[in-house]
């Protein structure tokens, strides 16, 4: 959001999932809820499966496939964790291509809250369980939820792995995502909320929804 306020033009998104779980690692969120993400946007979704091995080539091929199209620069959303800035900027150096980085060095509490104010809607969809009250898993980031984790000393914008979320709805939106129906489990000392019906509607004709049940 905040690049293409910057005036960067973003023609794709890209994720990858885990080739085990297919779901997104440490978010838990399944493939499926990001491709209805890229729907809601309209911005076409390059997905890859990858391995914890071989995150970096799987990385580096899948982007080395959209340069030819046109791809002269990748977003990440890094705002002070110098190893992993240092990580885009070099794999994307070796690519041929700019990191962009539009968070760094900002004020977390600045960011959540202009998150919040700009009016996009994000659901906690995994958590450290030692850190963060299973109450909070599938609830909305909010004022309230900044109170909590400030009252709790806890990073604002999980820049450290604290809790991940996942963008509903907000201003680059043309359509919305409800969860209508998840469970909250436990996995290797995390919350995660595996989400089990959910709907994708028009946000100007909202009566018109489509239902999709999860395959897991």
């Amino acid at each position: 959001y905040r690049a293409i306020l910057s005036g960067y033009d973003i023609s794709y998104l890209v994720n990858f999932i885990s080739k085990e779980y297919k779901r997104v690692s440490f978010h838990g969120t399944e493939a499926k809820l990001i491709q209805l993400q890229s729907e809601a946007i309209r911005i076409p979704l390059l997905q890859k499966e990858t391995t914890w091995d071989g995150y970096e080539n799987e990385f580096k091929d899948a982007v080395r496939g959209l340069i030819p199209n046109g791809v002269q620069g990748m977003v990440f959303g890094d705002i002070y964790l110098q190893e992993h800035k240092d990580w885009t900027e070099r794999v994307c150096k070796e690519l041929g291509i700019e990191a962009i980085e539009p968070l760094w060095g900002k004020d977390p509490e600045k960011i959540l809250i202009e998150f919040v104010d700009a009016g996009f809607e994000a659901i906690i969809v995994s958590a450290k369980s030692d850190l963060i009250e299973e109450k909070w898993i599938g609830r909305k980031v909010d004022r309230k939820f900044l109170r909590y984790l400030k009252n709790n000393n806890i990073d604002l914008c999980g820049e450290n792995g604290e809790y991940h979320t996942f963008v509903t709805n907000g201003p680059l939106f043309k359509k919305k995502i409800e969860i209508t129906k998840s469970k909250t489990i436990t996995r290797n000392g995390y919350w995660f909320l595996d989400t089990i019906e959910y709907s994708l509607y028009d946000l100007v004709e909202s009566a018109t929804h489509r239902r999709i049940k999860s395959s897991t």
